[in-house]
Parts: C-alpha cells; sequence; structure tokens
C-alpha cells in the first residue's frame, strides 16, 4: 500500500508538484481560519479572481507572473476599500463589482493576447508542469505570508474576535486589516500555482471552516485545517496520477471531501452527532 503511494513521487515532475501543492495548501489553510472568522470569504474569492490580468500583463511584458499578481491583487483590495469607504454601496456589492470587472478585464486580455504559452493553464492550474524557478517562488511567498502570521498571530486573533476590544487596547484595526488583506493577495498568488485563479478561493475557505466544523479552539483549528488541506494535496495528487484527472481538480474536491466528512461527523458541530443529541435529550425530557 505504502509502495503505490509512493510510486507517483518517484518522478521529478510530481515531486515538484507535491512541494508546491503542500507549500500553498498549508499557507492556504493557515489563513483561511482568520477568513473564515472574520467572514471574510467573499473578499477571498475578489482577490484570487482579480490577479488574473496582472499575470496576463506581466506575460505580455516578460515578468515573473508572481509580479503581476502581487500588483493587481493589492489594487483590487485598494479599489475595495477607496469605493467602500467613499460611497453608500454595501461592502458585499463593492467586491462583486472590483472582482468581476477584473476578472472580466483578465479573460479579455487573455483572449486576445498572442502566447506560445497556454494561459487557460492560469485559470484552471497546471500543478504538474511547475518547474523548479516555481518551486522557488511559491515557496519563498509561502514562507513570507507564514512568517507574518507567525509574528502577528496574537493581534490579528484579536482583531478576528473583537475588533474594539483590539482597538480598545492600542491596535489599529484598519491597519491590521490592511496587513491581512495583503496577506491574502500573496496567498492568492502562491495558491495561483497549484489550482489556478478559478479554484484558489476553495483552498482559501474550505479547510478553514472544515476546522471551525471540528473544534472551538482557535490554536487546533489551525492545526486541523493545516492537516487537512495538506492531506487533501497529497491524496488529491495521487489521485490525480492514477486517474490521470486534473491534479488542482482533485485537490480541491479531497478538501470538499474532508470538508463534508466534518460537516456530516463532526464531534462538535457535526450534523448526524448534533441530530444523536437532540433525540437523546428529547426521549430525556419525555
Amino acid at each position: 500500500m505504502i509502495d503505490l503511494l509512493l510510486e507517483p513521487f518517484a518522478f521529478d515532475f510530481m515531486l515538484r508538484a507535491l512541494v508546491v501543492a503542500v507549500a500553498a495548501a498549508l499557507v492556504c489553510a493557515l489563513l483561511s481560519c482568520w477568513l473564515v472568522l472574520i467572514g471574510w470569504s467573499l473578499m477571498g474569492d475578489a482577490v484570487s479572481h482579480a490577479v488574473l490580468p496582472g499575470v496576463v500583463l506581466a506575460y505580455i511584458l516578460g515578468v515573473p507572473f508572481a509580479v503581476g499578481a502581487v500588483v493587481f491583487g493589492l489594487l483590487a483590495v485598494l479599489l475595495i476599500g477607496v469605493v467602500r469607504d467613499t460611497s453608500r454601496i454595501r461592502e458585499d456589492a463593492v467586491i462583486g463589482i472590483v472582482f468581476t470587472s477584473l476578472f472580466a478585464l483578465g479573460i479579455v486580455l487573455v483572449s486576445v493576447t498572442p502566447s506560445h504559452v497556454d494561459l487557460s493553464h492560469i485559470l484552471f492550474g497546471n500543478l504538474l508542469g511547475v518547474s523548479r524557478a516555481d518551486v522557488v517562488q511559491v515557496s519563498l511567498l509561502a514562507g513570507a505570508v507564514m512568517a507574518a502570521l507567525l509574528v502577528k498571530r496574537r493581534d490579528l486573533t484579536l482583531f478576528a474576535f473583537d475588533p474594539v476590544h483590539a482597538h480598545a487596547v492600542g491596535l489599529s484595526p484598519r491597519l491590521l486589516s490592511a496587513l491581512l488583506l495583503c496577506l491574502l493577495a500573496l496567498t492568492a498568488v502562491a495558491a495561483l500555482q497549484a489550482v489556478g485563479v478559478v479554484l484558489v478561493v476553495a483552498m482559501l475557505i474550505i479547510p478553514g471552516a472544515a476546522a471551525h466544523l471540528l473544534t472551538d479552539s482557535f490554536p487546533r483549528m489551525l492545526l486541523l485545517a493545516s492537516g487537512i488541506s495538506v492531506a487533501a494535496a497529497v491524496l488529491g495528487l495521487c489521485v490525480s496520477y492514477w486517474a490521470d484527472a486534473s491534479s488542482g481538480g482533485t485537490v480541491v474536491l479531497a478538501q470538499s471531501v474532508m470538508f463534508a466528512l466534518a460537516y456530516l461527523f463532526g464531534p462538535a458541530h457535526g450534523l448526524i452527532p448534533g441530530m444523536l443529541r437532540a433525540r437523546r435529550t428529547t426521549a430525556a425530557a419525555l
């Protein structure tokens, strides 16, 4: 059984894919815990889709894809903040307007850009085609984001649970919000190499949501989200190898299955244990 699982990773391209998938999965899992608690799922969707035109322009200009992606990710965050603060439009509507507009711009640029490179890989990922340079780039981005989360974890956690208290003890919720959004942009770029623009949002939300169903402790939530995400990355890669299927799609599908299991059977907040507890409570009352 172990030999069967290890067989795919005898190939260099699978080892590179594994490193990128695990690095992206780990950093997305950690950040997803804060996004789920704050309620920024739609923000993750916005930033992950908004990087598309930056990637295409980076290709046109001959600069690394990550440069364009980071610029447009931060631009999306800036636009959302400016429009939200200077108009009467609700934040969810502003997010929808900005990310769909930038995503549409990216699709138009992809369609009119003559290219020997299949830019559709940016949309759907090309995990099995990552180069050594991609491995280094993703590892550096993921390492930088994880280091920032580690250094500021207490401040960010207080901001997630009680921004009013955070302000009362001398922290700036606006600065912490800006920091988290910048880290979100960098994380979206890291995950882009693994699963593409379309599926990045899943990696940014599913691990934290699944862990949230399994525990009420935030430190345990971070560990569980990381474990779920990394396990799904390895399992998804193995399944994609044996089934000859999309690697990014199978990684996200594996995360979805783990979320479904947590939703149905999670001991703390799972549907089935909750129903059983309710029945026992009703029977005892009768």
